[in-house]
């Protein structure tokens, strides 16, 4: 009796393993976590004031389905500053969080049976997005040598007459890899030619270790038309329990997502609004110190798994992971069909670490470590995998 649709969805991994650990822990179990892609930082004290005082001024009924108006004018201006590239209001639509304005984008702009092209390895959630909403998940394969940044090439490869949307992370989760100029070029040129929607995931824009990151949207008028750019305050802000993300878009793509959204969430939280608001004016320093914390992290972390042996892993240039290949552990280890699944559980229950399988990714002869936690946790995660590893070898 339940839908369809149900049989096709896979729930998330991440959130399963989050799940696990916790219940370890309640358990009393010691358990270090590198799994989950959550700042180990809170929302910074003067965005939580703006939160606070639109409480106290009882700003609590029902406000613009696109997110208050003053907000939207913030995220303009920060984009103009930032990304280099101009909106109006109208093309700005706040929703309870990225996810939300991911769904909001797809409902928008795929029918039952369209594709949309998923680079791999993709962010767990994006297969599962595109189900729900009844368009078509193609995977499209990228190449190591490459930090599995998309080419034209291989785009040009995956294309279909049924291809409608590609959904291009920037930074990347799990790599961390960043696209230069010349690359996004090259992607975006295809989309404009072919008619292809971009949907451009920016959320760990703040988090990128040098000044190769350049928002899509900005590469020209014709790029810009394509492409709806998704961003929030998860990563930057720290807000992941907040749930506060947006959309920058063409006015008919951002007018269409309204619609859909004043029938599904009517509007985010007003007072998450008012904390991103807080964030956006007053807290860029507590965003900076963040990220900066992050690039070093990225720094001992990277050094420390040079001297393991039997491993290799993409060299991050954002956000806060590490994407670990383990194609020789695999040859030696007995389970080879899910072998990053096995050996992610297997790993969590003999050394208390929980770290994320490859295939959740798309694919399996990965794991993936998140250093959004403190250093003596990361550092004893990465001693234990070396201790697990030389097991096989």
């Amino acid at each position: 009796m339940l839908s369809t649709r149900l049989k096709n969805i896979t729930p998330s991994v991440t959130v399963a393993i989050s799940s696990k650990v916790k219940e370890m822990k309640a358990n009393g179990i010691d358990v270090i976590s590198l799994s989950i892609g959550e700042p180990d930082f809170n929302v910074p004290e003067k965005a939580k004031e703006y939160g606070k005082r639109s409480l106290d001024e009882n700003k609590t009924k029902y406000d613009f389905v696109a997110g208050i108006k003053e907000l939207r004018e913030e995220i303009c201006k920060k984009l103009s500053r930032e990304n280099n590239v101009d909106y109006t209001i109208d093309q700005i639509v706040l929703s309870s969080g990225a996810k939300n304005s991911l769904t909001n984008v797809l409902l928008a702009t795929t029918d039952p049976g369209d594709e949309v092209l998923l680079p791999l390895p993709y962010w767990v959630s994006y297969s599962e997005i595109v189900k729900v909403t009844n368009a078509v998940p193609v995977e499209v394969q990228t190449k190591k040598e490459n930090n599995f940044k998309l080419t034209k090439d291989e785009l040009l490869a995956a294309i279909t007459d049924k291809t409608k949307l590609i959904i291009m992370t920037n930074p990347s989760n799990p790599t961390g890899a960043v696209y230069t100029k010349d690359e996004l070029l090259d992607i975006a040129n295809i989309c404009v030619e072919k008619g292809i929607y971009i949907l451009a995931d920016e959320i760990y824009e703040k988090i990128r270790f040098d000044d190769t990151f350049v928002s899509l949207a900005s590469l020209g008028d014709d790029i810009k038309d394509i492409t709806i750019t998704v961003n929030g305050f998860a990563k930057s802000a720290a807000m992941t329990g907040v749930r506060l993300g947006y959309t920058a878009s063409n006015s008919e793509i951002a007018k269409g997502m309204t619609s859909i959204q004043s029938h599904t969430v009517s509007h985010p939280s007003l007072t998450a609004q008012y904390i991103g608001l807080g964030a956006l004016l007053e807290c860029e320093e507590d965003m900076q110190y963040m990220a900066d914390t992050y690039k070093k992290r990225c720094e001992i972390i990277t050094n420390r798994l040079d001297k393991l042996e039997h491993i290799s892993y993409i060299k991050p240039s954002g956000a806060f992971y590490i994407f670990v290949d383990l194609s020789k552990v695999k040859e030696k280890y007995n389970y080879k069909d899910n072998f990053s699944v096995e050996f992610c559980q297997n790993f969590l229950d003999e050394e208390k670490v929980a770290i994320v399988p490859g295939k959740a990714f798309g694919i399996d002869e990965y794991i993936r470590i998140s250093y959004a936690c403190n250093e003596k946790d990361f550092l004893e995660g990465v001693d234990r995998l070396e201790r697990y590893i030389n097991k096989f070898f």
